[in-house]
């Protein structure tokens, strides 16, 4: 008899995974169309940001030094609005009337603000001085030409999307999202909305899943639903080609009718491991078949999105060049337990929890009373994980305990 596989513990599992997958080709997009996306290269500015020194209030333009000493009356000579500056100097005694966003006339250096003036024609009268530099947002205030403001690896968001429109770059380079095909398996499961046999559930991690490698920034294809029988599973796996990676759903197990690994075996999977230290989880799958990473998640619904955060989000991370790729299912945080928690066995646990502030303003990480991994209604309300080390201790009220928070997006 075979001897069992190793039983390898959670960041052994991690490292094989990120050293399993490689950062993909990059492709050029619009920047309207880059919210989401990881930059392959850095940004740099094509221009100066204001490109001239200009008001930051309705006012006047003045000479500071002709408004030392207040009031004084200015002669007005002229206007200055956004997009439309004044084309003259301005001399001693002199003022321009000015705009929020305008350029300032060359031999002004200071703004005095309209509430802090009264006007009689073409005479002016400050009723309060200004410093140089007062109200003035000078050239390069925001940006400079060539400065690189974003770096590669960055995931763009929407204050991104305006920043690099901002710096006038119409096209970037990101990475080419993933494709990650998502293979469900069992008799037992149907797509929702169709008719349910007595014995059958529905197939929700399917969508779960798919849901979670969009929010990632992969593209999902979902291969359907093998049955459990080697040749309906063959045919499946057929659908791989031209795939990044491979998620399967179920099967994992030791079963007389978990199929995945020996019928993947027979179709040239390369298993790293099969077996990690961690509840919920333990039958996870990693290997490549036919070149392509394959990830085989357990059937169980929290304990597929439990893997799903600890393993995939950090896989899609690798392959898109993302600088979260080796943070993502880390503990980097820790909260104030909510409730009492048992001592741990063997396996490092990841409790479905939720976080809250206490009345004194502290982080609270309180773990659900029942931690079944079929739960899925319960994995849904949680806002994290905390995490219990192998052989924890038991744990009181109050304590601080690390957890991994579960991305509200995926």
């Amino acid at each position: 008899m075979d001897a069992p596989p190793r039983m390898i513990p959670v960041a052994e599992a991690q490292a094989n995974v990120l050293s399993g997958v490689s950062r993909l080709v990059s492709e050029d997009i619009s920047v309207a169309d880059s919210l989401g996306r990881v930059l392959a290269e850095d940004v740099a500015s094509r221009i100066t940001q204001p490109p001239v020194a200009v008001s930051s209030m309705d006012g006047f333009a003045v000479r500071a030094d002709d408004v030392a000493t207040v009031p004084v009356s200015l002669r007005l000579i002229g206007e200055s609005s956004a997009g439309r500056g004044f084309s003259g100097s301005m001399a001693k005694g002199e003022t321009v009337r000015i705009f929020t966003g305008a350029p300032l006339p060359d031999g002004a250096d200071a703004i005095v603000i309209q509430e802090d003036t009264s006007v009689s024609g073409d005479q002016i009268t400050m009723t309060e001085s200004s410093g140089a530099g007062r109200y003035v947002r000078p050239a390069g205030l925001d940006f400079a030409h060539g400065q690189v403001l974003l770096k590669a690896g960055k995931r763009i968001n929407s204050r991104d999307v305006a920043l690099i429109a901002g710096m006038n770059v119409p096209w970037i380079k990101v990475a080419r999202r993933p494709r990650v095909a998502i293979l469900s398996t069992g008799n037992e499961l149907v797509m929702p909305g169709e008719d349910m046999g007595p014995h059958q559930i529905i197939s929700s991690n399917s969508l779960g899943l798919a849901a979670f490698v969009t929010a990632a920034g992969g593209i999902a294809v979902n291969l359907g639903i093998a049955i459990d029988e080697p040749g309906a599973l063959r045919e499946k796996l057929a659908g791989i080609q031209g795939m990044d990676m491979l998620v399967t759903i179920g099967g994992a197990s030791v079963g007389d009718y978990d199929l995945v690994k020996q019928v993947a075996a027979a179709e040239g999977l390369d298993i790293t491991f099969s077996q990690v230290a961690m509840r919920p989880g333990k039958p996870l799958i990693f290997g490549k078949i036919l070149g392509v990473p394959m990830l085989g998640l357990p059937g169980n619904p929290v304990s597929a999105g439990v893997c799903a955060a600890l393993y995939l989000k950090p896989a899609i991370d690798v392959m898109l060049g993302a600088k979260t790729a080796q943070t993502a299912g880390v503990v980097t945080e820790t909260a104030i337990l909510g409730r009492d928690i048992p001592e741990n066995d063997r396996r490092q646990d990841y409790l479905r929890s939720k976080l809250d502030l206490s009345a004194a303003g502290e982080l609270t990480a309180t773990p659900f009373a029942k931690q079944d991994s079929s739960m899925l209604a319960l994995f849904s309300q949680a806002d994290c994980l905390v995490v219990r080390a192998p052989n924890a201790p038991a744990a009181k009220q109050g304590e601080r305990v690390p957890f991994i928070r579960l991305d509200p997006g995926a």
